[in-house]
């Protein structure tokens, strides 16, 4: 399912969802190099890297062909900070598509989450969110040395949030395989669709396991929280009324 976008309007601009999305293509474009070598390099420097952050040590030569608890010094970025690393992977795509996927997304069910959490608790649960979402692929897979990067995880908890806040919300798809036909979907089943259809991509490069950690974290917060804030809300869509009038 391809989402195309939602029945659910937001109530204030969504300036954090907006700043994310411009970070993240800054950073692909003007930051992160394109060569496939360079590339990598970046990446071992800069992101999160499961073997780093279950050992507590920078990836050294050895490392390389497996994560190894014999050390062989010296680390091969000796400046890189580990969970610095976990917040940089949040910005880094591995290709425009990956890229495009992400912030798609992001575009679609970031602004009425962000309406319900406000600018800085939106902010903070984004962040929450990704850092989560790289904490269970890190246990998941503890000894992996491929670089974590995409913003799919943070996304992941912002998806989570939706599905409880607004679940009969309507999510405009198509389906590759109905040619394309626009149809709209409850958000409960577009995203319960969504998040079990993360247990069948095992083994395709996918880093299931973040997106799922994140997404469930989303849930959770936002069930705890979901009174104040769907009345957060309600306040200001009340206000909008109120100075349109």
């Amino acid at each position: 399912m391809i989402p195309i976008r939602d029945a659910n309007p937001g109530v204030t601009r969504p300036l954090v969802t907006w700043l994310i999305i411009g970070v993240a293509t800054f950073v692909f474009f003007f930051v992160q190099p394109h060569t496939e070598q360079a590339a990598y390099e970046f990446d071992l420097a800069h992101a999160a890297i499961p073997c780093e952050l279950s050992s507590g040590a920078l990836l050294d030569h050895g490392d390389l062909n497996g994560c190894s608890d014999v050390s062989s010094p010296p680390p091969l970025f000796p400046e890189k900070t580990l969970w610095e690393s976990v917040l940089v992977s949040m910005f880094l795509h591995a290709s425009f598509w990956h890229l495009a996927g992400n912030l798609w997304v992001l575009w679609i069910f970031g602004n009425n989450v962000e309406d319900a959490f406000g600018k800085l608790g939106y902010l903070i649960f984004y962040l929450l969110s990704g850092v989560v979402a790289t904490a269970t692929f890190v246990l998941s897979t503890p000894n992996a040395t491929t670089p974590l990067v995409g913003a799919s995880g943070a996304i992941a908890g912002v998806m989570g949030a939706y599905l409880v806040l607004y679940p009969k919300a309507r999510i405009v798809s198509v389906f590759p395989i109905l040619f394309f036909l626009p149809i709209a979907l409850p958000a409960a089943l577009f995203l319960g669709v969504w998040l079990v259809g993360q247990f069948f991509v095992s083994g395709t490069g996918v880093a299931w396991q973040a997106h799922i950690g994140g997404f469930l974290f989303g849930a959770v917060v936002a069930m705890v929280l979901r009174p104040a804030l769907l009345a957060h809300r309600r306040r200001l869509t009340r206000g909008r009324f109120v100075q349109a009038g």
